[in-house]
């Protein structure tokens, strides 16, 4: 397998899922830039923020279920299991949404403790009602675009966030003209609609690969059975490490929301994380793509090349947008926001050039230490990674820094930390040891001339 050695080739198969990830990034900025144009729209976008960083986190122990996929289903077999895993987590995590939605549940996690404004407060429960089914969503789709990845149809992946972005920008553009409902209702209902009309395209999408590679009578290749319990904990630090992933969100908004000008800020900070969403897309993209393509034991040195590349490129563009004149056109003309939440916004822009750099190094690490099935150590990056922001964001606390350059401060820092301990662990038990980062000469890279 010598396809991977070239950086086209493993651009070609990393471009569809960047594409995916793009797509979908896109997402949040189509509903937010509809929810700035409607009535209370500051309040309206501050529900709509406490929504989505509740929801994220609810899924959170699913949301790596693309990347179990990818690892393990190779037969019939693990197909199976695999995916009656995924049910089972998915019907869990629906009942915890529920939880949260129709009981007295929401009254402690949203007002005891985020500590959200009564005003911001009153309109995230129907949000969240009608996000009740979007985990369980989330788990299908990802468990179905493991599988596509697997086997080398990635373009498919792109295609369903098409069918995604396309339905939920339609449904918020539709009832932002055609109705009179709160923003916040009407950015829930996009999501959930686009998010069940890509779990539908996935269901589709994969029923070749049903009928070919992962058919009952298919012989199995797999000398080494996958069973439950391997299953359970291979998975099991992905999953805590999502969670630690996405508690970094509610920590981030329980602080806003404590700090000076709590409304503004809370308006401000989901359009500045749909950006950063956007600028990481590249990074997010990257760790399945390590998994699939390290297969062939030369394709080391080339995705480490490509891992720079995309480095290097993501500071130059954000650099381009934060510098320019395109991020106050975006703010203030495209997301149309008030003139205190954008100046927050833009303020808050400029501290995180370096973002995109350090998510795009640590997805190619934690791509590496899961391909070696070294989960727990990609958990335990995660978790130094929580732990910094939250020690950072107490201080901001405790000293009552303004709120949007707290977040960014302690953001930075937990991923500049969470790359120097991967790297560190990815050194000493990985195979390639010592030479993880040293430079090596363009013969060793496997290029070719034209590449």
């Amino acid at each position: 397998m010598n396809k991977p050695q070239r950086q086209r080739d493993i651009f070609w198969f990393w471009l569809p899922l960047f594409a995916s990830w793009l797509l979908m990034t896109a997402e949040g900025p189509i509903i937010s830039a509809a929810i700035n144009r409607l009535p209370d729209e500051v309040i309206m976008l501050a529900a709509q923020g406490i929504v989505m960083s509740l929801s994220v986190m609810i899924e959170s122990p699913i949301i790596n279920i693309l990347a179990t996929s990818t690892a393990l289903v190779q037969d019939y077999a693990s197909y199976r299991l695999v995916r009656k895993f995924t049910i089972t987590m998915a019907l869990i995590l629906t009942v915890v949404a529920a939880l949260v939605a129709f009981t007295p549940l929401f009254q402690v996690v949203v007002v005891t403790w985020l500590e959200a404004p009564p005003e911001v407060a009153r309109w995230v429960r129907p949000g969240m009602q009608i996000m009740t089914l979007w985990s369980a969503a989330i788990a299908w789709r990802r468990f179905l675009q493991g599988i596509m990845i697997r086997f080398g149809q990635t373009r498919k992946v792109a295609w369903g966030t098409a069918v995604r972005l396309f339905t939920s920008g339609g449904t918020v553009v539709v009832l932002a003209f055609l109705s009179n409902w709160p923003g916040v209702i009407i950015g829930a209902t996009a999501l959930i609609v686009g998010v069940i009309a890509e779990a539908a395209y996935a269901t589709v999408a994969v029923r070749p690969l049903l009928q070919t590679e992962l058919h009952p009578d298919k012989p199995s290749t797999n000398n080494d059975p996958l069973t439950y319990r391997s299953l359970f904990w291979f998975h099991l630090p992905l999953a805590a490490t999502s969670l630690l992933i996405l508690l970094a969100q509610p920590l981030v908004t329980s602080s806003l929301a404590r700090l000076p000008l709590p409304t503004e800020s809370l308006a401000a900070w989901p359009v500045l994380f749909q950006m950063m969403l956007m600028a990481r897309a590249a990074a997010l993209a990257l760790p399945e793509v390590v998994i699939a393509l390290s297969k062939n034991p030369n394709a080391f040195m080339p995705i480490r090349r490509f891992t720079v590349t995309l480095s290097v490129a993501g500071t130059l563009l954000l650099g381009l947008l934060i510098f320019t004149p395109a991020a106050r056109f975006y703010l203030f003309t495209v997301q149309d926001m008030t003139p205190a939440v954008g100046e927050l916004a833009v303020a808050g822009l400029q501290m995180f050039l370096f973002f995109p750099a350090l998510a795009t190094v640590t997805s190619w690490l934690r791509g590496l230490l899961i391909n070696n099935k070294k989960t727990k150590l990609v958990n335990w990056g995660m978790g130094i990674n929580l732990v910094i922001t939250a020690v950072t964001l107490l201080i901001g606390l405790l000293t009552q820094q303004p709120g949007l350059p707290t977040a960014a401060v302690a953001l930075n820092l937990a991923s500049l930390a969470e790359v120097v301990y991967l790297g560190w662990r990815a050194s000493h038990v990985l195979p390639m040891g010592k030479d993880l980062w040293r430079p090596m000469p363009a013969r060793d890279w496997g290029l070719e001339i034209g590449d």
